[in-house]
């Protein structure tokens, strides 16, 4: 998910959380002041999808959900689970794919004059906010038996342990920390050989994080980057696509909102789901552009968002703020990248990948027409033949290696 996202589920929540609740004075200063300014996202998705609303039922929609919940295959794929442990404890959860034979088997390790064949290339994918390793599926399909991959789950996201530092210190979220993390995991999944880092909005800021912190690690052992849909910095400036006072509005009032909301979690996940046509919504509004992505991806997309408690939603939208890694991108510098974006994405806009690829003039740029900011769900195909010509460059697979696709994720029959 976004960071605009998450003022989706403000709005809806809030709103839900009072009437659901009744609560008086302080509730209702809270959520009226977050349905007047967060409001206007809500307006601006509701109204995509006004006509829908009107001429389907409720209950037809229900269905229509938990059909597609039952029928899609997306973010079934698993691996060989791991466990990574933070600096503070939390327990960070991963899944090894090894690469494989033609016969089918991971190849042995063998001797040469005494020594251990070179360990393997590791590609090591690190997802966005409010969503999971499951956001990289059709990536993580198509790479199978071609390459070593390691999927991991931020703190408090999927099947990785909530923060041990913010639930117990009450520290707050930052992207140094979540860099630290990627570190953990790096040290217990990928010990040795080359790496390659691919990261997905937050996932690309924790890599430029763990760049920051540990810039030998990167000279010494990182081979390639891809960074998608991500930003070096500034999100404080982006508008979301909404006009300047509405986006003005939401920025003065959202961090405390986000607070309230998420020291009522209970009651606000309730509010969340008697919200859910307006939620569903909003995610699409802010994480596809097409018109004609298939519904059981986008359900894919929402159920993964649905799965982010309130609590961390609000615990991790100030750290985006407070980002900046534009100087850790030099590290980057000598090596092969690949900056890619959605022209339309209102979350991270693409003006925030040009900037990132004028600082490493070497990178290949590719900016993906009528996509949004979940460009690897809803454009597959263009991310997955990026990635993988990345990785020939990078050395990490042989130029004849075949890389296969995975479903559709457009409504065309057939």
């Amino acid at each position: 998910m976004s960071e605009s996202s998450a003022e989706g589920v403000a709005s809806a929540a809030a709103a839900a959380v009072a009437s659901a609740t009744g609560a008086a004075g302080n509730w209702r200063k809270v959520t009226g002041i977050a349905g007047a300014a967060i409001g206007v996202i809500a307006a601006g998705a509701a109204a995509g999808v006004a006509i829908e609303r009107m001429t389907v039922g409720r209950g037809i929609r229900k269905k229509a959900r938990l059909a597609l919940d039952s029928a899609g295959p997306y973010g079934a794929l698993r691996g060989m689970p791991g466990r990574a442990y933070a600096e503070d404890g939390t327990e960070l959860y991963y899944e090894v794919d090894e690469a494989e034979t033609e016969a089918g088997v991971a190849p042995r390790r063998r001797r040469l004059f005494g020594r251990k064949a070179p360990a393997p290339v590791t590609v090591v994918f690190s997802h966005g906010y409010c969503l999971s390793q499951d956001s990289w599926h059709f990536q993580r399909a198509a790479l199978r038996s071609v390459v070593r991959t390691v999927h991991w789950d931020q703190r408090s996201h999927g099947r990785s342990g909530r923060g041990a530092a913010q639930v117990r210190d009450g520290v707050p979220v930052s992207i140094d920390q979540l860099g630290s993390d990627l570190k953990a995991v790096l040290d217990a999944a990928v010990p040795e050989g080359p790496i390659v880092l691919v990261g997905h909005s937050m996932g690309g800021m924790t890599v430029m994080a763990l760049a920051d912190r540990y810039p030998e690690l990167i000279r010494e052992r990182v081979v390639a980057v891809a960074l998608v849909g991500t930003s070096s910095g500034r999100l404080g400036e982006v508008n979301f696509g909404l006009p300047v006072a509405g986006v003005n509005a939401v920025r003065r009032v959202l961090p405390g909102v986000l607070r309230a909301l998420g020291q009522q979690a209970e009651l606000v996940e309730k509010g969340r789901r008697a919200t859910a046509d307006l939620f569903a919504g909003i995610i699409k509004r802010y994480s596809f552009a097409s018109r004609d992505v298939d519904p059981a991806v986008a359900r894919f997309a929402e159920r993964m968002i649905e799965g982010t408690p309130i609590d961390v939603v609000a615990e991790f939208y100030p750290a985006f703020t407070d980002h900046d890694k534009t100087e850790a991108l030099a590290l980057f510098q000598d090596m092969p990248v690949l900056v890619l974006a959605g022209v339309k994405d209102l979350v991270t806009p693409s003006e925030h990948s040009e900037a990132i690829a004028d600082l490493l003039p070497e990178a290949e740029l590719v900016l993906v027409p009528d996509a949004g900011h979940l460009v690897m769900l809803e454009h597959p195909e263009v991310v997955t033949d990026r990635l993988a010509d990345l990785l020939t460059r990078a050395g990490a697979v042989p130029a004849g290696a075949t890389v296969g696709g995975y479903g559709s994720t457009t409504a065309q029959p057939g």
